[in-house]
């Protein structure tokens, strides 16, 4: 073999010796970077988790009570048939508003016109009589007093002069109910209000024997509410107040009343509570309660389910919660208090009555805590979260749109 590629050769394997050195060097470099602990001093913790709280304030919170309700026309008319005949016409469309005295249907009224002038007939034959009898006692008495007559003829005069008087008042009397009796064939809305179907057609004798039902009239503006309330939360309530621990509510609120209707809307319009029965129901245990509620538009009817919203107390001292903020269990109810440290705890808390969207909490908690609200999804163990103001849905959304437009509006820079 020639010198020359003798040293060649010596020269290639001591190359590749130098490289295969090099790479096991960074090989092992790398394995080592791979295997370094992050929670060495050198090393970056990720930071806390974010979560939204409410810091607790304290303060009179009114207590909501929601009940079962019904809701009853204010006032409620049977128009009925007073006089005996034949129904002729019926004079109103059903189902619309009528006004007190407005004629609804006639009745056969000839026997009744010819009552009336019968009546008239015996009151002047009444009144004629008089005449006679009191002209008669007028000549009589000058001539009992010159002894021309018997004191006793003139005693029948004058006896006769008040019989006949009486008989003219009879007969005023017999006019004035035969005017009603005819009157009567004209039958009349007794109230204002609407009125349903008729329940007789014409040519049906109506009032023979008892005063035929012939439709109904209910004023369903304002309505009324009936609603219940057990007299063990009564008692519970009133001895609460009794101890302190609630006080009886106070102002506009305390004696209106709000309208839940059955798909869960609320009716837009305040009622006012009229009165709380001072009776307990033997069967039922309950009390019941009624309230005025203003219905110009003739959106509640009568007879409709409804939920009654009432304030009868308030809390001293005591706290407001969105109802996302409470865990409800059979064990208890629970909340998330963040401390200064950004520690997370659990609390055991004492639940009221519901305010809106909030839960009322009357204890367990301090003034200036800091509750979670959400966020409970970022939760790791026992790392500290960053707490931040919570913000209900909605309010903050435009912000947020505005912080992601401006990276955005970066990249697109870039």
């Amino acid at each position: 073999m020639p010198m020359s590629r003798v040293v060649n050769f010596y020269w290639l394997k001591k190359f590749m010796r130098h490289q295969s050195l090099a790479v096991v060097a960074a090989l092992s470099m790398f394995l080592a970077g791979c295997g370094k602990d992050v929670s060495a001093p050198g090393a970056k913790a990720p930071p806390p988790a974010q979560v939204g709280v409410v810091t607790v304030t304290q303060g009179d919170v009114g207590l909501v009570t929601e009940l079962p309700g019904r809701l009853e026309a204010s006032r409620i008319a049977q128009v009925r048939a007073r006089a005996t005949g034949i129904l002729q016409k019926r004079l109103f469309r059903e189902g619309s508003d009528v006004k007190a005295g407005q004629p609804l249907f006639t009745i056969d009224s000839a026997p009744y016109v010819a009552a009336a002038s019968s009546a008239k007939a015996g009151q002047s034959r009444a009144e004629a009589n008089l005449v006679q009898a009191a002209g008669l006692a007028e000549r009589y008495k000058p001539l009992v007093e010159a002894n021309a007559i018997s004191k006793q003829e003139y005693a029948n005069a004058v006896a006769a002069q008040k019989q006949a008087e009486a008989d003219v008042a009879v007969g005023k009397a017999n006019v004035q109910t035969a005017a009603i009796n005819l009157g009567y064939a004209a039958v009349t809305a007794p109230i204002s209000g609407r009125i349903g179907r008729a329940l007789v057609t014409e040519g049906a004798l109506v009032g023979q024997g008892d005063a035929t039902q012939l439709a109904v009239i209910q004023q369903i503006n304002p309505m009324y509410v009936n609603f219940t309330q057990s007299a063990a939360e009564v008692m519970k309530l009133r001895a609460a107040m009794d101890a302190g621990q609630f006080k009886r509510a106070s102002g506009a609120d305390a004696a209106s009343v709000r309208i839940l209707l059955e798909d869960g809307t609320e009716y837009p319009r305040l009622g006012r509570l009229l009165f709380s029965d001072l009776t307990v129901d033997a069967t039922t245990g309950q009390v019941t309660l009624r309230a005025e509620v203003p219905n110009p538009s003739a959106q509640l009817l009568p007879g409709l389910y409804v939920r009654v919203r009432l304030e009868q107390a308030q809390a001293s001292n005591a706290i407001t919660l969105p109802q996302q903020a409470v865990t409800r269990t059979a064990q208890g109810d629970t909340v998330m208090v963040v401390a200064s440290d950004g520690k997370v705890t659990p609390r055991l808390v004492k639940i009221g009555s519901a305010k809106g969207t909030q839960w009322v909490v009357l204890e367990g908690l301090k003034t200036g805590e800091q509750v979670m609200v959400d966020g409970f999804q970022k939760l790791q163990g026992n790392a500290p979260v960053r707490a931040v103001p919570w913000q209900p849905a909605g309010t903050a959304s435009a912000p947020a749109a505005a912080g992601s437009a401006a990276p955005a509006a970066s990249a697109a820079a870039k």
